[in-house]
């Protein structure tokens, strides 16, 4: 089935694929598996459920997220286009409905119902976002699409709007982030860089006085003994700092057993009671390993789409774990963002896994997609440009 000379899909796909990619998602897969029998259950046993209720959907959710992730690894550079832009176009539909039709919680409206089932299309927007911005962007640089550009940039003020009515500020943070690395890497002037950079703080500003419950939490993050609440913060901090170097063992941290999102947004903090400083370590060693191996992979690609793609759902990818991670050390005020495949969240992990299926798609070995020379020459602010 795998052997060189079978021209079989899946020959073809295991000798193109890099498997030391898949083989760190696959792991960070497992990682978050282990943490859920770790955190989940003092959680389910607070909300009244049984020990077992979150570990079996996180399991459930895993074992949807890998035919997703192996599945989307096989699609061609143009099939994961047309993917992207129909999972895109979808997504950006169903955020503007959940405006109306979406199941509000603490004064948000983000998620909407599917037979029982709730749906954050956010999820899916970024890394399709990811994919056609990059398609969009790099046909601008090669002169083939007049307003492409200009199209990628009304995509995101389309879906920033959605998201800010909801309101998301997280996910409205990550998805700007996301088109501005799509701006720096296609070349963009500095003079342009400098400017939307002040732009950003504007907005930052703008969002304060905008969002009640957002400058409630900048407010509390400046000054956390002026009557803000606190209380998951500090039980997250507790248990990063119970845990010492090696970890109070298995079931063992206090912490983490009064922290209320111990399995999802502060997992990072549950493992590092239970498991220790050296496991985190590790932990983010293995997330920078994706980060920076993806970056590597796309540097080698001839495709000009596929190097601006990989390269910005790549830097999507880190910048949401390091988010996750910044809150769960105080070092940011907590923004309610996952830890991709570690955290709870059935929506977030089949996002991801669909974004990490396409970057593996967009990164296989296919002779005619390889650079003939090396890794291509930068100009500009950020350019990728195509190897002379």
């Amino acid at each position: 089935m795998f052997a060189r000379d079978r021209k079989t899909p899946i020959a073809e796909w295991w000798w193109t694929i890099d498997k030391q990619l898949l083989s760190a998602l696959l792991l960070l897969m497992a990682v978050g598996m282990l943490l859920s029998f770790a955190a989940s259950p003092p959680v389910a046993e607070r909300l009244g459920l049984s020990p077992w209720h979150f570990i079996i959907r996180h399991a459930v959710f895993d074992l949807l997220a890998i035919p997703v992730l192996i599945g989307t690894s096989f699609l061609t550079h143009r099939q994961a286009r047309i993917v992207a832009l129909i999972v895109l176009f979808g997504s950006i539909v169903l955020l503007w409905l959940t405006l109306r039709l979406g199941v509000e919680v603490k004064g948000a409206r983000r998620w909407i119902s599917f037979a029982g089932n709730t749906v954050q299309p956010s999820e899916f927007v970024k890394p399709a976002f990811a994919i056609i911005g990059g398609w969009l962007f790099s046909e601008a640089m090669q002169g083939r699409g007049v307003f492409a550009r200009s199209m990628g940039t009304l995509l995101m003020i389309v879906i920033v709007g959605g998201l800010l009515l909801q309101p998301d500020i997280g996910q409205t943070a990550l998805v700007l982030a996301t088109w501005a690395a799509l701006l720096f890497l296609s070349g963009i002037s500095w003079f342009l860089i400098f400017g939307l950079a002040g732009a950003g703080v504007g907005l930052l500003f703008g969002a304060y006085y905008m969002f009640p419950h957002f400058a409630k939490r900048i407010d509390t993050f400046l000054n956390p003994e002026g009557g803000g609440n606190t209380y998951q913060v500090d039980k997250a901090l507790n248990s990063l700092l119970e845990g010492g170097w090696f970890g109070r063992g298995p079931g063992e941290s206090l912490a983490k057993k009064v922290i209320p999102d111990a399995h999802a947004d502060y997992v990072f903090s549950a493992a590092a009671g239970e498991f220790g400083i050296l496991f985190c370590l590790c932990l983010v060693a293995l997330i920078s390993f994706i980060v920076l191996r993806a970056l590597a992979a796309a540097q080698q690609q001839q495709s000009l789409f596929a190097r601006l793609a990989v390269s910005t759902i790549a830097i999507q990818f880190g910048l949401q774990c390091a988010i996750n991670l910044a809150v769960n050390l105080n070092l940011i005020p907590p923004k309610g963002m996952t830890l991709p495949f570690v955290s709870y969240g059935g929506t977030s992990t089949i996002a991801i896994a669909f974004g990490m299926g396409l970057m593996l798609a967009l990164t296989r070995t296919r002779p005619e997609e390889r650079m003939a020379t090396g890794i291509p020459a930068y100009r500009g602010s950020g350019a990728i440009v195509p190897a002379e």
